[in-house]
Order: structure tokens, then sequence, then C-alpha cells
């Protein structure tokens, strides 16, 4: 008996998996999206993951002046670091862009509801992503669009230049 609860007791703080079942993923998508959380133009990529107010430099959006600097909220990527950091316990995705997140992920032909949508431009020689978001099967995906919109769910095709499913 004894020997079980010691066996227990060092296997409940184990992860099981390296990736969490997808529907965790996604779960945790969903409960950031019903707390209204808006978009800001490099929110989300503080020290811990989570929303932040975000940065005007670099901001292309259309409205004007940028608000992003007095904006608590996420951009694309800070909205899947995040999530990702959630699910996997710890910021996976790190601080970084579009870019730097698609580097520390490998590519999938098949996607499944977790993984991440990229958009942009991506091949051996060239990363150069702008859009990223959480799929959710059937063509549609969890993301933090743009500027005055909060997280939402929207279909890939709304997007242009996709890139690719990627899981990490």
């Amino acid at each position: 008996m004894a020997i079980a609860l010691v066996l227990v007791t060092a296997t409940a703080s184990m992860p099981l998996l390296r990736y969490p079942v997808p529907s965790v993923i996604v779960r945790i998508a969903y409960e950031i999206e019903q707390r209204g959380v808006v978009y800001s133009w490099g929110g989300g990529h503080g020290s811990d993951p989570g929303p932040s107010k975000g940065t005007c430099q670099g901001y292309r959006g259309k409205t004007r002046p940028c608000p992003a600097a007095t904006t608590r909220g996420l951009d694309c990527s800070g909205f899947t670091r995040w999530v990702y950091a959630r699910a996997f316990g710890l910021d996976v995705l790190g601080p970084g862009t579009t870019d730097a997140h698609v580097r520390r992920m490998r590519r999938v032909g098949s996607a499944v509801p977790g993984d991440l949508v990229f958009f942009g431009k991506i091949t051996k020689n060239t990363v150069k992503t702008h859009h990223v978001g959480i799929y959710l099967g059937h063509g549609k995906m969890m993301n933090a669009p743009e500027t005055g919109a909060s997280v939402r769910v929207d279909d890939i095709s709304r997007k242009k230049d996709f890139a690719g499913f990627y899981r990490y």
C-alpha cells in the first residue's frame, strides 16, 4: 500500500503527454474568447503570456491614432502564446512574433483542432508571416483578428496567404 501511494504521488505531477489533448487547447481558446479580450497590436508579448498594453511601433492598422499603447489586450501571436502557455503549463512559444513562433513548430499536412494556422510566406529559406490562429476544425479558427475587434472565431478562408498548419 505504501509503495502504491508513493508511485501515485510521484507520477501525479508528471505530464502524461508532450502535447496536450487538442480539446484542452480549444477549450482554453474558447474560455479566452468568452472574456471579450480586445485586440491590441503587440499585446500579449510581455515577460509573461496574457493581455498587456501593446505598442505603436510597427503599427499599420486603419484606426488612427494608434490605440495599442493605451489598450490592454492581445494581438494574434499574443493570443496563441497565452493559450499554449496555459495548455502546456509553460511559455512554449515565447514573446516573439508569428515568425519566431512558427520556427518553434513543425508543419503538418493534416491539421487537428488545437494546431496553429499561419498566414504569410513560409519556404525553406523564408519565413514572413503576418497572422496566426488556433485551428478549431471544419475550416474555422479562433484568432485576435484586428484593431477594434475582440478574440473571435473566423473562417480560415477569410484571411489571404494561407501558409499552413503547424504543431508544437
